[in-house]
């Protein structure tokens, strides 16, 4: 196993998403295809025009290959987005971007269901590789906003 940064040790938050250290750990059964999922539903940056804070609800779905990422520097990094000025799409794809670089992954995709920004929800979903068959892959099961017609 690599270094971990933080498994089992103290973390700070990072000043930026940059400046986040994102651990991988080996998969368990690389000769086997499943869905790892993480939810985070209270996912916060900023607006990079007035510096207004934004909220999403994140959805991270992927299938590992020989590494996967290490759930407490995760959570550090997606927290790390909360003095992060960027808009929705930045945040969501680079987030995307980021995880599939470290882990390599068969399969990901990511949801970000923003919540409204005057008066507009904005959702963007981003997808690396394409899901092997046989594979179940679940909805990701985010409720709309109730505004939507």
């Amino acid at each position: 196993m690599e270094n971990l940064t933080h498994l089992g040790k103290p973390s700070s938050l990072p000043q930026s998403p940059e400046e986040a250290v994102l651990d991988r750990v080996p998969n368990p059964h690389p000769d086997t295809m499943f869905v790892a999922r993480f939810t985070q539903p209270e996912f916060t940056s900023l607006c990079p025009v007035t510096a207004q804070p934004d909220f999403a609800h994140l959805m991270i779905d992927y299938i590992p290959n020989k590494w996967m990422v290490e759930s407490k520097s995760l959570k550090v990094y997606l927290n790390s987005f909360r003095n992060h000025q960027a808009f929705h799409e930045a945040c969501t794809v680079d987030i995307g971007k980021r995880l599939t670089d470290l882990m390599e992954p068969h399969w990901f995709r990511i949801g970000g269901y923003w919540y409204p920004r005057g008066g507009m929800p904005i959702d963007v979903f981003w997808q690396y590789g394409t899901a092997p068959d046989g594979v179940w892959i679940p909805e990701q099961g985010v409720a709309g906003y109730r505004g939507r017609g």
